[in-house]
């Protein structure tokens, strides 16, 4: 029997690695599906194979959200399909070359797809949701948005802004029933390590996490209403104890006098 549908779930970057695992769990859970993504065959290839096993309706929707016609195309699906629930914004690119080393047109691509497409299409979606009082956006961030040190400043910059923007929704949305959540994964088995230059198996098999584990673990903490997803922190507390001292600092930044260390020279 045909699981009774939970509404429709766009998801960009869908036709491999964790994209394409959110479009089969959620096809599962009882979402109809939207799959964004630049490669058509894999995306037909990946809606057939969801279609054969849930009988769920997934639509392809080929576009490369770095053209500004493709995007204005998806932002115009999310206006005006009322059937849309979910946008999961997957879609991104990433390097873990040094700023020095990186190409700055390469590096104008990543801050195009990875905050303007993103933040676009989340504009896009927010007012529809709002207006049904029903709607959820998933954001895919990164562990480097808590430490940008990590790789590539660029890289880790556009993701810190994935998760700081996915908290400032949470706030201004969270007494109008629309569910906001960041994923942080870390090293995770796709595609993500070969294209930025460094293949996955160059990593410790011991550090890297793989993509159904990532998406059922973040999942779950979507199903607890968890804002920030950690699939990959064993041990919560370190990361509770930032976020109590982080919250700790709001009533201490912004002041009209200089602080006594400068003063006292």
């Amino acid at each position: 029997m045909t699981q009774q549908s939970k509404g429709t779930a766009l998801i960009t970057g869908a036709s491999t690695g964790i994209g394409s695992i959110y479009a089969q769990r959620l096809a599962h859970r009882g979402y109809d599906l939207v799959l964004v993504a630049r490669n058509h065959e894999r995306l037909n290839t990946l809606a057939n194979r969801i279609t054969t096993q849930t009988q769920r309706n997934v639509e392809v929707f080929p576009a490369d959200l770095a053209n500004l016609d493709d995007l204005a195309r998806v932002e115009g699906k999310l206006r005006e399909d009322a059937s849309i629930t979910l946008l999961v914004n997957n879609a991104g690119i990433g390097t873990h070359t040094s700023l020095l080393k990186s190409n700055v047109e390469r590096m104008a691509e990543m801050i195009t797809l990875n905050i303007t497409a993103l933040t676009r299409l989340t504009y896009a979606a927010i007012p529809g949701f709002v207006a049904r009082k029903q709607g959820a956006v998933i954001n895919i961030s990164s562990i480097v948005s808590l430490a940008p040190e990590l790789l590539n400043g660029v890289y880790g910059g556009s993701k810190a802004y994935v998760t700081a923007f996915t908290r400032s929704l949470h706030k201004e949305l969270a007494d109008q029933g629309i569910r906001i959540q960041a994923v942080l994964p870390g090293a995770t088995a796709t595609d993500f390590w070969q294209i930025g230059g460094l293949p996955v198996e160059n990593l410790d098999p011991g550090i890297v996490m793989s993509a159904e584990d990532l998406v059922d673990g973040a999942l779950q903490d979507f199903d607890d209403e968890v804002l920030i997803s950690i699939p990959l922190l064993h041990d919560l507390q370190p990361f509770e104890r930032y976020e109590a001292s982080r919250q700790a600092l709001f009533d201490q930044l912004s002041s009209n006098r200089l602080a006594p260390r400068y003063t006292a020279r």
